[in-house]
């Protein structure tokens, strides 16, 4: 990680922006045998928090942040980003186990900002064009998978 100041114009403290890419990083890591870069890439970081900023979710985020560096001033005595591959991964498990809506919240934003990078979308195999119109090929499904749920009863009232 090369850029230790969050981008301008997020609530972001110096802090906040390493330990986010640095768990970025533990929920997707590089990967050198796919030449793709792990989720705390500075241009998927600043994806996700500019993703975040929508709703509520950024507030979440860096109150999820500043408990995970907590967990690991008890730790490790030292910043999240701070420590090694190893201490991060047993922090961040313990940190899920913690503050589970927040790690999913995480989890989901990393995720849904990794794979719309362009670098990880050619890793792939796919083309670099919005889904629609020309859309994806689906291969077509087992339709007998849903006969239980047809044959069962409704599960809301009747409105009159």
């Amino acid at each position: 990680m090369t850029r230790e100041t969050p981008p301008a114009g997020h609530k972001l403290n110096e802090t906040e922006w390493l330990n986010l890419r640095a768990l970025a990083d533990v929920i997707v890591p590089p990967s050198a045998q796919y030449n793709v870069p792990g989720a705390g890439d500075e241009a998927i970081a600043k994806t996700i928090i500019s993703d975040a900023g929508h709703g509520d979710k950024l507030p979440r985020l860096i109150s999820g942040l500043e408990a995970l560096e907590s967990m690991a001033q008890a730790e490790h005595g030292g910043s999240f980003a701070a420590m090694d591959e190893d201490g991060r991964e047993r922090v961040a498990l313990a940190f899920r186990a913690a503050h589970p809506a927040i790690a999913a919240l995480a989890e989901q934003l990393v995720t849904q900002c990794y794979y719309r990078d362009d670098r990880v979308v050619l890793s792939l195999g796919m083309e670099l064009r919005p889904p629609m119109p020309d859309g994806y090929a689906v291969d077509e499904g087992d339709w007998s998978l849903l006969d239980q749920v047809r044959r069962r009863a409704p599960l809301h009232r009747a409105v009159d």
